[in-house]
């Protein structure tokens, strides 16, 4: 039976991806709307920041995280100035490092799926008067939606199994920043084993789960 420490870690790491994943969709649709359409020069850096996480060590990241956002950080003053307070080891925190860590998972899969569109429907949908918002709401986004599934799958996956930037940018307090991934490592320094089973079989077969599922729907297959 899971301890009530464990409990609490699920249900944090819940809160965390849910929110996370909500965020990401509204933050990475026109992101990676602009990535599928734009021609601009500045495509390529953009693109590149945008996936930077995919290759940077998350522990760089979260170090950077924690320095932007620590008391003497530009972001950090910023947050003090507004009476936010500062964002290390807080949930608050964690969100920002997640949906840093975890963009290029949502917006490749939604810049695919805009890409996938083409010009024609959107020329066609000119034609019948609809402006660009009209366009984008009633054809786009119905055409691209199932890379939005896809969006929305592998953005929750991975921030319920990010470790390093949680670590960097929440520590380990429980009931407060302490995840899943933190409470398995916990166990495991503590030799509890057993414990450590249970929740990281959990997470073993939720991620399979996962890929099962997106697999299942042919992932990487045109919208």
């Amino acid at each position: 039976m899971p301890l009530p420490s464990d409990l609490s870690a699920i249900v944090l790491t819940a809160k965390l991806a849910g929110l996370t994943t909500v965020l990401l969709l509204l933050m990475g649709t026109p992101i990676a709307w602009w990535l599928a359409r734009s021609r601009s020069r500045l495509k390529n850096v953009v693109g590149a920041i945008v996936t930077l996480p995919l290759v940077l060590p998350p522990a760089v990241l979260g170090f950077y995280l924690l320095v932007l956002l620590g008391p003497e950080g530009p972001l950090g003053k910023m947050t003090q100035a507004l009476g936010l307070g500062l964002l290390p080891f807080t949930f608050a925190g964690l969100v920002v490092a997640s949906v840093i860590y975890s963009m290029p998972f949502v917006v490749q899969p939604l810049q695919q799926a805009f890409a996938a569109i083409g010009e024609q429907p959107l020329e066609a949908a000119a034609t019948l008067r609809a402006s660009p918002w009209d366009a984008f709401f009633s054809v786009a986004l119905p055409l691209a939606r199932p890379g939005f599934i896809t969006a929305a799958v592998l953005g929750f996956a991975h921030t319920v199994g990010e470790f390093g930037v949680v670590l960097m940018i929440g520590g380990n307090i429980p009931g407060k920043t302490q995840v899943l991934s933190m409470a398995i490592y916990n166990h495991v320094e503590a030799l509890e084993y057993a414990n450590a089973h249970g929740l990281a079989a959990g997470m073993l077969c939720f991620s399979f789960l996962v890929l099962l599922a997106l697999y299942s729907r042919g992932w990487n297959r045109q919208p």
